[in-house]
């Protein structure tokens, strides 16, 4: 069969055409350093590195998160850690204040340094993350969460949001706590706070309240000592309240109700009673706590013999448990904060290994193997060579050249 002159001509120059774009295409993979430039040259793998690719921009936009709930729960790490330090400081005042050697001016002087502290610890209370955002302030972030009172007091503004945070893939975690749940609130096991009758006129000062039987019929009531007639007459919080103790008072003789046991030292007049109530309904305002304790301590002791000293006993003993049920419920907050910033740290750890799998995954589908990639470029470059040589060769020949 013969082969025109021009058909020869076409074959070769399109087949050196298809050398050098084979050539192109392995320079092209040399420069971009991938297997495939579109997904049409590899459909199944340009799917899986897709797949793979979300996945990295997934766990880097997890990371992000993490690092921003860390941010936050640092900071508020940080400024619990001040709450608890300044309520120490007020515990160990209200002890101090307790001293019997102590006058009027010396009480008039830790009632301003609690105040003080108490100051300071609103300003803590209402601290904000650097960009005008309070952490205790659950939703309404953008204003304090607390604010004085023109009466007097301290009032919650704010409310019980917690602002979630998506930190991994089943994994939402709360970056905050509200100003309520921290600062006006007690844990469930905080023990039962008793207080003093307001227009007690006796001598009595109570001691603490103990439990010796949780299990008792009454335990977890609310409770009121009575005295009258130089008896006494213990009933509980219900409507109608219930007589659950009674009889003869003896100073310094426990009297034992609802499965608690306390002892109320000197003489309480007629009339004169005691409210032992569990913590959540003693009042849970730590802020109030305080003011009452520095109310106490201004109110002049001199001159109102036993009875004035009795007062002045049973309303540090009120605020000391008060205090330590508030630092209390401050540190398990804190608790609760360093474990989900533990949780942070493994997650990141897990985060961090799952993405150098994906990374190396990835590079199996998609990076190119240099070595075969320039040997491959080598062998097409020279076999296009070849061919141009050949086909110029053969191209020259003519009879003319022989005559």
């Amino acid at each position: 069969m013969r082969i025109s002159t021009s058909s020869f001509y076409e074959q070769n120059v399109t087949a050196m055409g298809l050398q050098q774009q084979k050539l192109f295409r392995v320079q092209q993979q040399l420069s971009a350093g991938t297997k495939f430039l579109s997904p049409a040259d590899d459909p199944v793998g340009a799917a899986r590195a897709l797949g793979v690719s979300e996945s990295l921009s997934l766990s880097s936009q997890y990371a992000t998160s993490r690092q921003r709930a860390m941010l936050s729960l640092s900071r508020e790490e940080t400024a619990l850690d001040s709450a608890t330090t300044v309520l120490q400081n007020i515990k160990t005042l209200t002890v101090q204040a307790g001293n019997g050697t102590l006058s009027d001016a010396d009480r008039q002087s830790l009632a301003t340094t609690i105040q003080s502290n108490l100051d300071q610890l609103v300003g803590i209370a209402n601290a904000d993350d650097g960009n005008g955002q309070f952490l205790f302030a659950g939703y309404k972030s953008a204003s304090a969460p607390f604010a004085a009172q023109a009466g007097g007091g301290i009032k919650y503004v704010g409310d019980q949001g917690q602002r979630l945070m998506q930190v991994d893939v089943a994994r939402q975690m709360s970056t905050s706590d509200d100003g309520r749940s921290v600062f006006m609130s007690v844990q469930g096991g905080a023990g039962y706070v008793t207080t003093a009758g307001a227009a007690n006129t006796g001598t009595g000062v109570f001691g603490s309240a103990t439990v010796v039987d949780a299990t008792a019929a009454d335990f977890g009531k609310d409770f009121q000592i009575a005295f009258a007639g130089g008896n006494y007459t213990v009933t509980t919080g219900d409507t109608p309240p219930v007589v659950a103790a009674s009889g003869a008072f003896t100073a310094g003789v426990p009297i034992s109700f609802g499965g608690l046991q306390i002892s109320i030292a000197g003489q309480p007049a007629d009339g004169d009673s005691f409210d032992v109530t569990t913590a959540k309904n003693a009042g849970t305002d730590i802020f109030a706590a305080i003011g009452e304790l520095v109310s106490a301590l201004r109110t002049p002791v001199a001159g109102g013999g036993e009875a004035a000293q009795a007062r002045l006993q049973n309303a540090l003993s009120t605020a000391n448990v008060k205090v330590t049920n508030a630092h209390d419920n401050v540190l398990t907050v804190i608790s609760s904060v360093g474990s989900r910033m533990n949780e942070l740290e493994s997650l990141d750890s897990a985060g961090s290994a799952r993405t150098l799998m994906d990374e190396g995954y990835l590079s199996e589908i998609r990076d190119l193997d240099p070595v075969a990639a320039i040997a491959e470029f080598y062998q097409r470059q020279t076999s296009l060579q070849a061919t141009q040589m050949t086909f110029a060769k053969l191209n020259s020949i003519a009879l003319f050249n022989y005559l």
